[in-house]
């Protein structure tokens, strides 16, 4: 009988120390001032590196709903987006935590602005990221650190903390260019972006 409690209690012991180190590890993402992202407020996502293209904004691909997610080519103001994490009680976005980000204001398209994980580009097979709430596991994404560079950040799609044992093929964002139109894309090359107050 000793034996069964000292095993149960350290099971316990293991899980609430494996519970608190992930908790520790999940840091606050940053803007570009050192403040931690807050649910709700606006903020502009602009590539670390100014050659690497202008802000996010919205995109119109092809003359149709929906819009695409995307960056400007010149280092004008985007438009800015908020974030909501997946946890309700969170109100700061942590590294490695799922949320849904959506730009703030309307389109023509009577549509959500939320982003999604889209259509793969037939040239490339990229995957794209488009707007529309469609209340699924490709509305969330989640945000890491930059190869250790302070408050640069990559943005990525991967929603396992909505489904730990499901498998998903997760991607980084990137651009891809098409038409002259700079596209936010999975499944190449990570960008590295910044967020800024709006």
């Amino acid at each position: 009988m000793k034996n069964l409690i000292f095993s149960l209690t350290y099971f316990w012991l293991v899980i609430a120390m494996a519970a608190t180190a992930q908790e520790e590890s999940n840091s606050p993402v940053l803007d570009t001032s050192g403040q931690p992202l807050q649910r709700g407020v606006e903020y502009y996502i602009k590539p670390a590196a100014t050659e690497m293209g202008g802000p996010f904004t919205l995109i119109d691909r092809n003359g149709f709903c929906p819009f695409y997610v995307g960056q400007r080519n010149v280092s004008v103001d985007g438009i800015p987006v908020s974030f909501s994490p997946f946890e309700e009680e969170e109100s700061t976005v942590k590294e490695g935590k799922n949320f849904k980000v959506a730009f703030s204001g309307a389109t023509t398209c009577v549509q959500s602005t939320t982003w999604k994980v889209g259509e793969r580009e037939p040239r490339t097979q990229r995957r794209l990221i488009a707007t529309g709430d469609n209340a699924s596991y490709s509305n969330y994404f989640y945000i890491n650190k930059y190869e250790e560079f302070e408050n640069i950040y990559s943005i990525q799609w991967c929603p396992a903390e909505l489904c730990p044992i499901c498998r998903f093929i997760c991607g980084a964002f990137g651009s891809l260019f098409e038409n002259g139109k700079r596209l936010a894309a999975l499944d190449g090359s990570a960008l590295g972006v910044v967020f800024e107050r709006a």
